[in-house]
Formats: C-alpha cells, structure tokens, sequence
C-alpha cells in the first residue's frame, strides 16, 4: 500500500485509488493513513467525526465507513495477481482489533514516515558537522511536501492536530536546511527564498535571523537591520513581546562586526 498525505490525501493499492469521495468516510482513511501501523481507537475517530457530540448511532455509523472502505480496497485488491504469496484481503488491509480499527499498509511507501526517517538522518549530518550532507536529506525531506497536510480533506479535530504537528515538523525541518545552507555560504542563494519565507511567517524568528545573516553576508546591512525592525514591530503590536534573546544577540553582532565576524545559527 502506498500511503501520502503531506499535501492531497493518496492512498493507493496495487497503484489503484482506496480514497473516497464522501466527507467522513475520507476522513477515517485520512486518520487511519496518518497512524498506519497503529490502532485508532473508535472514539478517536467518532472524535474527528462528530466533534463533542457524536450522534447515538455513532458506533454503527462508523462502522459502516469501515465497511465502505473495505469494499474500495477489496476492489483494488482484486487488480493484483497474487505472484505466488496468498492473497491478502481487505480485512486484512483494514483491520479490526479490539482496541479500534488500524491499516496495515505491509511495508509499503508511507510519505509521513519516510519523512520522518530523512528527518532524523538530516539532524544527525548536522550534528556531526557534515552540513552538506544535512542540507541534501533535509531538502530531500521536503520535497516529499505537494502542499499543506490532507490538503484536500476537511478535517476535524484529529486531523486538524494532526496537520499541526506534521507542519510544525516540516518548519523543522526547513529552519535546519536553511542553517546547514548557511554554514556552506550559500547567503546569496538563499535570500530570494527567506525573502519568501519572512513574509509568509512574519512572527517567525528563527526564519528572521536567518533572513538577517543571509543578507549581511550578501553586503545588505541595512535590509538586514529593517527586517529586524519589521518583526519587532509585528511581534510588539500583535502579541505584546519583544524579539528573544538570540535574534537581538544577531542584531548586535550586524551592528558591530563585519561579515566575516558573524558566527552561523546556533
């Protein structure tokens, strides 16, 4: 089974569709996709449905979206030979625990863990000081990215905590790509895409200072310095506080040192 939800939900066996069309029962593959491995208990799922006030015929109502999507991978299943092994069955794909519902996708793509993995792997190339290496699996990383997680699903509040987490995963993961970029002097490259970045996240910090050394070291002090002046302004007006220590420490270094003075991201 081939499992991707970091931009539209797509979840494919034997390389034919499984996702439906209606609403919830697109919503409890979305679920399912997101924890595949792992058991979804019912009242997660009548959670992600219903909100606080699941209807009485909640758990039978579910259930019958488990059946729905049975009968889709039972269809899919019925497209690939069997080459030899027994033939699995939608039972067997969507399966029923006693704790909940889980989707065993059998070892196959899963766009969230492999993620996940190009992640980890990035962040210890960073650690061990191999910044081109970090820089290339973190970029790797992202790519796998088509758009905003279960971009094409209105989700509930599951799915809408999911959505967060795996976003906040990826801006992660975009902060560490950018600092291993800086460390390779690639400042000039990247200040096209932070000029980008700055103004979609304007309260992000990390992303500032980045913004802020990219353009000192491509010889644009005084932009680096109204950057700084533009997300103190947002932060004070719109959430009452002051930029942290680390971004003023930036500030004062443009200020007083040269180029070749400034340190990388800590």
């Amino acid at each position: 089974m081939s499992i991707k939800v970091l931009g539209a939900l797509d979840v494919r066996e034997n390389d034919v569709s499984v996702v439906p069309t209606a609403r919830k029962p697109r919503q409890v593959l979305a679920l399912l996709a997101f924890h595949a491995g792992q058991v979804v208990a019912p009242d997660w799922l009548a959670e992600e449905l219903w909100g606080d006030k699941p209807p009485r015929t909640a758990r039978t109502t579910l259930q019958t979206y488990v059946l729905q999507l049975r009968e889709r991978i039972a269809a899919a299943l019925e497209q690939g030979g069997s080459g030899g092994a027994p033939r699995r069955t939608a039972k067997d794909v969507l399966v029923t625990t006693p704790g909940g519902y889980l989707l065993d996708s059998v070892g196959g793509a899963d766009d969230v863990r492999e993620f996940e993995n190009l992640t980890q792997a990035g962040y210890r190339a960073m650690e061990d000081g191999d910044f081109a290496g970090a820089a290339r699996g973190l970029r790797e990383a992202l790519e796998l990215w088509t758009g905003p997680a279960f971009a094409d699903v209105r989700a509930g509040r599951r799915l809408q905590e999911a959505a967060e987490q795996l976003e906040e995963a990826r801006l992660c993961a975009l902060d560490r790509r950018i600092e291993a970029d800086l460390r390779l002097g690639r400042h000039r490259e990247l200040v096209a895409e932070l000029t980008v970045l700055v103004n979609r996240y304007p309260t992000h910090e990390s992303l500032c200072g980045q913004y802020m050394l990219a353009l000192e070291r491509s010889g644009r002090r005084s932009e680096a310095l109204e950057a700084y002046r533009r997300l103190r302004t947002t932060l004070v007006r719109d959430l009452g506080l002051e930029p942290a220590a680390e971004l003023r420490r930036i500030q004062r270094l443009i200020l007083t040192s040269g180029p070749d003075e400034l340190p990388g991201p800590e």
